[in-house]
């Protein structure tokens, strides 16, 4: 093996590598991308370690390899070799010593073959995890070892809990050796490649070495290629998808630019005319009409739920969204004010049973539910239904009294260029009223839903809120289930306004 001479790939490194030249070449020249894991990364972190560690209990009697540094850990996983015993956590590096890979899973065949399992908390398996095991098998391969087949153990979404967690039927395991053997070949390319840009003096960025691509993180923000372009709302051109990439790599940076508008979508081409004029787009006969089918008295709904991959509670499966707060404002006729009624609970018993009876009575019996992006909340009722069953009549009765406030802004019947390309209940309200949710202590679901996990149950890592903190996180989860609901008690009310369809609301304010 040749001695280590520069930075080491390893799978994380090569998959971050792929997906985005800078993000390497930051993380070997530094300062790193990002920061310390956020919650929520922390969360899906600790929840992996969960599944791994669920996983070696389908291939008992194996060794745990000590962590080490590559070198100690490579060194350790070869002296275990000959004891021919499932192999946990095992690393190998390749003969070059720039390439380096963990095994999840090492599973001894036959009389020297090696199955390869990896053990992923996703529900299925993807195009990233096929790369993933790719790298991991030129790395092995090369190292020495005889690969039979290559395995993914994934979270079976369809294991129901009931009782202490069974991982036999809480993972599933799906044949990829095919997929990850027409990878292979590329695998050797990009490692050179990637390898290549480490030891370049120069930053890749957009136009300069770097092919257009999604950015979610912001690595790109400061990249030359935006000065040179000040004004450029490609990026927010509406469900663009690859569209956007594809424009960008035409030199298209302005909706404006566009040459053939003709090729965009109905809904981009508004977009694209209310970018061009500065002006908001209203649709006021479409408007009109969505209005007209409101029913009062109406109901305004948002649910709070917490999803893991590990079911918490009995009746759940991996990923299933959990209920565990509702806010309801109800609008008795045009231009009243609403009035609130609410659930939350931050307790270590299941939420649903007192959800469900909070819920009932606070929509009556008549009128229309409204909801922002509708699939969603029927969705949590149809599973709530489904697991009790007393409750499924009302649950249906009410589900089909539902109206999805998203449809107006989904088909931009009304659009406004602050919205930046988005039909989001967050980037709507701001738009459409000047409301929003700064200087809130929660202001995303996913916060909410830490937040909950945190004082009820406690993270995956044992992090739990202390009981001082537990009245501040139960205002402020109050708070802002409350303004999703109240912000489209608003929103109905500036549509009124805008088509002069109803009296909007009274100047009195909550």
């Amino acid at each position: 093996m040749k001695p280590q001479t520069g930075p080491i790939l390893t799978k994380s490194r090569y998959l971050r590598g792929c997906a985005c030249l800078k993000w390497w070449w930051l993380e070997v020249h530094g300062p790193p991308p990002g920061g310390p894991p956020d919650p929520e990364a922390r969360l899906r972190i600790a929840e992996g370690r969960r599944i791994g560690e669920l996983a070696r209990s389908r291939y008992p009697g194996g060794i745990l390899v000590p962590a080490g540094s590559p070198e100690q850990t490579d060194r350790r996983s070869r002296a275990l070799l000959g004891r021919r015993l499932p192999l946990y956590e095992a690393g190998f590096l390749h003969p070059d010593g720039r390439c380096y890979a963990q095994a999840d899973l090492l599973v001894p065949v036959g009389r020297n073959e090696w199955d390869l399992v990896e053990v992923k908390s996703a529900g299925s398996p993807s195009e990233e995890h096929l790369h993933d095991v790719a790298f991991q098998r030129f790395c092995y391969e090369a190292a020495g070892l005889r690969l039979r087949r290559c395995r993914l153990l994934h979270v079976n979404t369809q294991y129901e809990r009931s009782g202490a967690i069974d991982p036999a039927r809480l993972l599933a395991e799906t044949e990829i050796t095919a997929e990850v053997q027409e990878r292979i070949p590329t695998v050797a390319s990009t490692v050179k490649a990637l390898l290549e840009i480490a030891g370049s003096p120069t930053c890749p960025e957009f136009g300069q070495g770097e092919p257009f691509h999604d950015d979610p993180d912001g690595l790109h923000d400061d990249d030359a290629v935006w000065a040179a372009h000040p004004g450029s709302d490609i990026g927010m051109l509406y469900r663009g998808g690859r569209r956007r990439i594809e424009l960008l790599e035409q030199g298209i940076f302005r909706m404006q630019e566009i040459p053939d508008p003709a090729s965009l979508t109905g809904a981009q081409a508004i977009q694209r005319a209310a970018h061009l004029a500065g002006t908001v787009h209203r649709d006021r006969p479409r408007l009109a009409a969505f209005l007209s089918a409101l029913r009062y008295p109406l109901y305004f709904l948002d649910f709070e739920t917490f999803s893991t991959a590990v079911p918490l509670l009995d009746g759940a499966r991996p990923y299933q969204p959990i209920p565990f707060q509702f806010s309801v404002h109800v609008v008795a006729a045009p231009g009243a004010e609403p009035a609130h009624r609410s659930f939350l609970s931050l307790e270590p018993d299941d939420p649903r049973p007192p959800l469900l009876a909070a819920l009932r009575r606070a929509i009556g019996s008549d009128g229309r539910v409204v909801a922002y992006n509708q699939g969603f909340e029927k969705r949590v009722l149809s599973d709530l239904a489904r697991r009790f069953p007393a409750d499924a009549g009302w649950i249906a009765d009410m589900s089909e009294r539902f109206v999805d406030l998203f449809a107006p802004f989904r088909t931009l019947a009304y659009y406004d260029p602050a919205q930046r390309g988005s039909a989001s209940l967050k980037a709507v309200l701001p738009a459409l009223t000047g409301k929003g949710y700064d200087g809130f202590a929660i202001a995303h679901g996913g916060d909410a839903s830490l937040a909950y996990l945190r004082a009820a149950h406690g993270m995956p890592d044992g992090e739990r809120s202390p009981s001082a903190e537990i009245d501040a996180t139960r205002l402020a989860l109050e708070q802002y289930c409350g303004q999703d609901t109240l912000g489209m008690v608003r929103i109905v009310e500036r549509l009124s306004e805008e088509v002069g369809t109803g009296p909007g609301r009274r100047r009195r304010r909550s």
